[in-house]
């Protein structure tokens, strides 16, 4: 046992919870004294959330955002527009285009972006499934709110070609991406929600 802690338990319980992305050993420590500190039932209501979080929750079959459902309240909801698709990486960046309030279409959640240097190919996210959401769903317009960076671009241009190839991109098809007020290099869910609104409104046609 590590000196450093009177308990093994406790040892155990931090080395859980430093593995979360951020979260360093001494925001553990105090994450888990405070948890100990709480009524037995809330402790349990605590990890009962966590557990069903896991077993329960589920991928749209549709954009594969989450869902508590087979198909998720964006992609059943009739107020929105489903002619429009707005392409991003991850379930973060539908959050924080959704607190804009500026987009009234649907999303499709890549999970992830084309990066060579980490091994992710495009078979290794949801890049067919948005060609045959595009060819089944009569998509009018193709939103790309990639990153700003490297593997955004490249995954954005991958899309595009992909697109260009299958005929799919047409002239009744207009593809775009999100204005470049969103400074090169970041990420959607940490840019602020007027920024990230007015590049939604004023996106671009997208030129491959």
């Amino acid at each position: 046992m590590n000196s450093d802690y009177p308990s093994i338990l406790l040892e155990h319980a931090v080395d859980q919870f430093a593995s979360l992305p951020g979260v360093g050993r001494r925001t553990a420590l105090r994450l888990v004294l405070s948890l100990l500190r709480r009524p037995e039932n809330e402790v349990e209501a605590f990890t009962g959330a966590l557990s069903s979080l896991k077993r329960d929750i589920r991928y749209c079959r549709i954009c594969h955002n989450l869902s508590d459902q087979e198909v998720c309240p964006i992609c059943s909801s009739h107020r929105r527009d489903h002619h429009v698709v707005c392409v991003v990486e991850n379930v973060q960046d539908v959050m924080s285009i959704e607190r804009t309030g500026q987009f009234s279409g649907v999303y499709h959640v890549l999970g992830g972006v084309i990066s060579p240097m980490e091994g992710v190919g495009p078979q290794d996210i949801e890049i067919d499934s948005l060609l045959g959401r595009i060819s089944a769903e009569g998509i009018r317009e193709v939103i790309l709110a990639l990153p700003t960076t490297m593997e955004g671009d490249t995954t954005n241009f991958y899309i595009y070609r992909r697109l260009m190839s299958l005929g799919i991109a047409d002239e009744s098809l207009r593809i775009t991406q999100i204005a470049r007020g969103v400074a090169v290099g970041n990420e959607l869910e940490y840019t602020d929600e007027i920024t990230l609104g007015r590049s939604i409104m004023n996106r671009i046609e997208f030129k491959g």
